[in-house]
């Protein structure tokens, strides 16, 4: 029960990653209030948790809408006088317009940063009063591999979530005095449903060539890094940025083909 007690916000939770942060959140003793554009879905889910002993609450946040984060942190700060986590797990481009320098129009490669920044800096901006009056607090912010290893597209979203980074090393700096942490945490490739259904087998297999731990993660991986950052344990960490990823670009860029190789022998 490494939550006990804590109160936590968790944005776009009805599935995968954030689903599974949830999850972990609740079977660790945090009351947590899912952040989401679909509240009838994350009822159902709620519903779910709390009929198993949990607390799990909804609460109305439409990435769309900037302003509802601000209004999601208030809502939240409101019926518990409290936030001690902040998951900023939103995060997303449109694959068919995300896409290499020569291709992508400025106006979608703006709007995809707007969101994804805008999502980070605007919940941790309301967030931080509230963690400060009561404190102290942890924000993690969900960015992802791609944020550190260049694609040959997705150059919005690329270029999003090294922001994120950086900016997660900027909060961490100038709220550490109010006993606030903030920290990152990057997955790579992971077995949700949107990847399964959307990737082909041979492009997971391309990808996971070049993988040392050669398979996906599981959201659920994801979720145990996530609460770490959350609990007490990580108390004296800060400004932290985790690859979870099995390893992805760590090796020689020829590691592929050379495991390949070895493995045959």
């Amino acid at each position: 029960m490494r939550l006990q007690n804590k109160v936590a916000v968790v944005t776009a939770s009805t599935r995968g990653i954030g689903a599974a942060i949830v999850e972990t959140f609740t079977n660790e003793g945090a009351k947590v209030y899912m952040a989401v554009r679909n509240l009838e879905k994350a009822q159902e889910m709620a519903e779910r948790l709390n009929a198993e002993g949990g607390q799990v609450y909804c609460v109305y946040n439409d990435a769309t809408k900037q302003e509802t984060y601000k209004t999601m942190i208030e809502e939240v700060a409101q019926k518990e006088g409290r936030i001690d986590i902040l998951v900023n797990n939103y995060g997303g481009s449109d694959p068919r317009k995300d896409l290499d320098i020569k291709l992508t129009t400025y106006e979608d490669f703006i709007q995809t940063l707007d969101q994804n920044i805008g999502s980070v800096f605007i919940a941790s901006q309301a967030v931080i009063p509230h963690m400060a009056k009561n404190g102290g607090g942890s924000i993690i912010n969900i960015s992802s591999i791609g944020g550190i290893r260049p694609d040959i597209s997705q150059i919005s979203y690329g270029t999003s979530k090294a922001s994120i980074n950086y900016l997660t090393k900027l909060i961490a700096v100038q709220t550490a005095r109010d006993n606030i942490r903030c920290n990152a945490v990057l997955p790579g490739m992971t077995a949700t449903d949107a990847v399964m259904q959307n990737l082909s087998d041979d492009f997971q297999e391309f990808f996971l060539k070049h993988t040392p731990i050669k398979r996906m993660g599981t959201p659920e991986e994801i979720a145990k890094a996530v609460l770490y950052f959350a609990s007490d344990e990580s108390a004296f960490t800060t400004g932290q940025i985790m690859d979870v990823s099995g390893g992805f670009g760590m090796p020689t860029p020829v590691f592929g083909d050379m495991i390949a190789m070895k493995d045959k022998r």
